[in-house]
């Protein structure tokens, strides 16, 4: 598992022994090539949602976003990003001004958290702390969502009805929801739409945005 293109290609991800379905090369291609069609990845702020290896978020910092969050509930999963992470940090094609970090928590427990409710404010094991709430950003420009092929599609349904009533989103924020071909399009918020699905092998991937 690498990087496919940008500042850090070629660099070697680490694949947890299990748990994780990595998000194959012609899948990522694709899905940069599309995003990137549209500026939608220089100098964006990225949330990664069970980002596993890491791969979508680091292909993102790769190809110009400035700024990372990836969530991950698995605790060898996180502990590999984390130095993954770290590696990074040591090649000379770093740039010192992009941010990445890792949270260890279930995406939908990190995403109500954010919610007009319950604030801005987390925190994470390993003394990483997450957005203050006085000094949070209004919402990321790009959030990808990639859970296991098990995930059914209404639990799908309800991360985004919570993600989009969070202080994670505003009106230009692009969601990458990956699901297999084979489980049915979960319904998507009210004004909230895919601007398109596309095939990539078995993975459908659904580019959504808000309405205008």
């Amino acid at each position: 598992m690498r990087i496919v293109s940008g500042r850090y290609k070629g660099f070697q991800l680490t694949v947890p022994k299990s748990g994780t379905r990595p998000t194959t090369d012609r899948a990522k291609e694709g899905i940069f090539s599309h995003l990137e069609s549209y500026g939608q990845v220089q100098d964006a702020q990225v949330l990664d949602l069970f980002a596993g290896t890491g791969a979508l978020g680091i292909e993102a910092l790769s190809r110009g976003a400035i700024g990372l969050v990836s969530v991950e509930s698995a605790g060898q999963a996180g502990s590999l990003l984390r130095n993954t992470f770290s590696r990074l940090r040591k090649l000379s094609s770093w740039d010192g001004n992009t941010s990445a970090r890792t949270v260890q928590t279930q995406a939908e427990k990190f995403v109500r958290s954010h919610t007009q409710e319950h604030g801005a404010a987390t925190s994470e094991p390993h003394g990483e702390a997450t957005e203050n709430p006085e000094n949070a950003e209004p919402g990321f420009d790009l959030i990808f969502i990639d859970p296991p092929y098990v995930y059914s599609s209404e639990n799908c349904e309800e991360l985004l009805q919570s993600l989009v009533s969070s202080t994670l989103v505003n009106d230009g924020t692009v969601i990458v929801l990956e699901r297999s071909d084979r489980t049915p399009d979960p319904a998507l918020p009210t004004n909230w739409f895919a601007t398109q699905i596309k095939n990539y092998g078995e993975t459908k991937v659904f580019y959504i945005e808000h309405a205008e």
